[in-house]
C-alpha cells in the first residue's frame, strides 16, 4: 500500500460522497441485516428495561417455556453478534474509503477525521437527547485510533486485533481485581468491589425509574445522569478495546478484499464458515450453559476469576459466529433468491444511520413512561416481535425514500457537514431503482 503521508493532501472542495454505482451491494445488504439484529438486541436488553430490572423481575418475565426458549436462542444467535458484525463493517468501510483515497492520490486523514467529528456530534446528541445506549459516539472516538493503523502491515493489524479482543479484556479486569488486593488487602478490596457493584445497580435502578416516569423531562435528566455515571466505569475501556479490535478485523478483511472479490476468496469463505461455526458454537454454547445454570440458581460455582476468562471466551464466540454470518452471506450471494433478499435489505443498509436513529425515537416512545409505557412489562418474545415489526416498516420506508432521494436524511446531514456543503438530495427522474446498484 502506498503511504498517504507522501501523497497530495485531500481537498475537501474536490472530495465527494460515494456514488451509488460505486457501492458494494453485499455490504449494504449485510449492513441492513446487522442493523436488524442490533435493533432486536437493543429492544430485548435495553429499550424493554431488562438490563435495568431487578434480577427477580427479569427472570419472572422469562420464566415461561416459550420465553426460556426464546431467550436461549437470542443469547446464542443474536446477543453481541450483530453489534460485532456492525463494528466489523465499520472497519471494512474504512478500508474501502482508504483504498479509494489512495487511488485518487490523496490522504484520508483530514476528511475522515472531519467525518468522525460529525458522527461524534450526532452520537452525543442521540445519547443525551434520545437514548442512553448510543454506539455512534463510541464508534467516532475509537475511529480516531483506527487512523493510526492505516499504514501498518497486515501482520501488525492482526496482532493488535487479537490483543485488543483477547488480552486487554483479561488484563483490565485482572488489574481492577488484584491491584486493590495488593494495595489494601483482600477484605478491604472485597468491600470496595461490593460497594462499586451496589453503585452500578443503584444507577440502573434510578434509570429505570426515570424512564418509567410519565414526564419526558424526568426521563431526559435520568438519561443524562446515567450517561455521566457510565463514563467513569472501567468496563468502558474494555468495551472500547473490543470495538477497536472488531474495527481492525474489518480493516484487515477490506485489505484482503474479503467481500469485494467473492470469487477469489471463495475458499477463505468456506474456511471462515466452518471455523466460525465450530468456535462460535463452543464459545456461545459455554456462555449459554452458564446463563442457564445461573437462571436456575446453580451458577455460584463460577468464581469471579473464571468469569473474566469466560467473558473473553464468549466474546471470541461472538466474533467467530459473526464471521460465520459474513461467510454465509458471501457464499450464498450468487443465488437468485438470496439476491432478492439482498434487494430487500440494501436500502435499509444504505440508510443505516437514519434507521438506527429512527429505531431509538420509536422505541423510547413505545417503551418509556411518557409514551406507551411498556418498559418492564414485555417478555423477550414480544420485544423481539415488536422490533421485527418496526424493522419491517423501516424496510418499506427505506425503499420509498431511496426511490426519490440519494441519501437518508441523517446520511445527508452527515455528508453535508463532512464535505462543508449541502449535498444534492433528490434523484434525477428515472433513477429510483434502489435495488439496481451493482456490486
Amino acid at each position: 500500500m502506498s503511504d498517504p503521508a507522501s501523497s497530495a493532501p485531500v481537498q475537501l472542495a474536490d472530495a465527494r460522497p460515494v456514488d451509488t454505482s460505486e457501492r458494494v451491494t453485499l455490504l449494504d445488504a449485510l449492513r441492513g441485516f446487522a442493523l436488524c439484529g442490533v435493533f432486536v438486541s437493543n429492544s430485548v436488553s435495553w429499550f424493554s428495561g431488562r438490563v435495568m430490572m431487578p434480577r427477580e423481575q427479569a427472570q419472572a418475565l422469562a420464566a415461561p417455556l416459550l420465553e426460556t426458549v426464546t431467550t436461549g436462542l437470542y443469547q446464542f444467535f443474536v446477543n453481541q453478534k450483530f453489534v460485532t458484525l456492525f463494528s466489523f463493517l465499520f472497519g471494512l468501510g474504512f478500508s474501502i474509503q482508504l483504498a479509494r483515497a489512495e487511488a485518487r492520490g490523496s490522504s484520508i486523514v483530514r476528511l475522515y477525521a472531519r467525518r468522525l467529528l460529525v458522527l461524534l456530534a450526532i452520537g452525543l446528541t442521540h445519547q443525551y437527547a434520545i437514548w442512553c445506549g448510543d454506539i455512534l459516539h463510541t464508534y467516532a472516538m475509537v475511529g480516531f485510533a483506527l487512523l493510526l493503523f492505516r499504514n501498518r502491515s497486515n501482520t501488525t493489524v492482526l496482532i493488535w486485533a487479537v490483543a485488543l479482543m483477547a488480552v486487554v479484556p483479561l488484563l483490565i479486569p485482572a488489574l481492577e481485581r488484584f491491584v486493590p488486593i495488593w494495595l489494601h488487602g483482600a477484605e478491604a478490596a472485597g468491600e470496595a468491589a461490593k460497594a462499586a457493584r451496589a453503585l452500578e445497580t443503584a444507577s440502573r435502578t434510578r434509570l429505570l425509574e426515570a424512564l418509567s416516569s410519565d414526564s419526558f423531562w424526568t426521563a431526559l435528566v435520568g438519561t443524562a445522569r446515567f450517561n455521566n455515571e457510565s463514563y467513569l466505569r472501567i468496563n468502558r475501556l474494555v468495551w472500547m478495546s473490543l470495538i477497536l479490535g472488531r474495527f481492525l478485523f474489518g480493516l484487515l478483511a477490506g485489505r484482503l478484499l474479503l467481500l469485494q472479490d467473492l470469487d477469489g476468496n471463495r475458499r477463505l469463505h468456506h474456511r471462515l464458515l466452518f471455523w466460525g461455526l465450530f468456535l462460535g458454537v463452543i464459545g456461545n454454547g459455554l456462555g449459554l450453559l452458564v446463563w442457564r445454570l445461573r437462571a436456575m440458581g446453580m451458577g455460584d460455582f463460577v468464581s469471579r476469576d473464571w468469569m473474566m476468562v469466560l467473558t473473553v471466551v464468549q466474546e471470541l464466540g461472538c466474533l467467530t459466529l459473526a464471521a460465520a454470518y459474513v461467510a454465509l452471506f458471501a457464499l450464498l450471494s450468487r443465488r437468485g433468491w438470496v439476491q432478492r433478499v439482498f434487494n430487500v435489505l440494501m436500502p435499509v443498509g444504505r440508510m443505516a444511520l437514519s434507521n438506527y436513529l429512527l429505531q431509538s425515537v420509536v422505541s423510547v416512545w413505545v417503551y418509556n413512561g411518557w409514551g406507551l409505557g411498556l418498559i418492564g412489562k414485555l417478555p423477550p418474545s414480544r420485544s423481539i416481535l415488536l422490533a421485527l415489526g418496526i424493522f419491517a416498516v423501516q424496510i418499506v420506508l427505506s425503499h420509498l425514500w431511496l426511490a426519490r432521494f440519494r441519501f437518508g436524511p441523517a446520511e445527508w446531514l452527515w455528508r453535508s457537514l463532512t464535505y462543508g456543503r449541502a449535498q444534492p438530495m433528490r434523484l434525477p427522474a428515472g433513477h429510483g431503482e434502489v435495488g439496481a446498484a451493482p456490486s
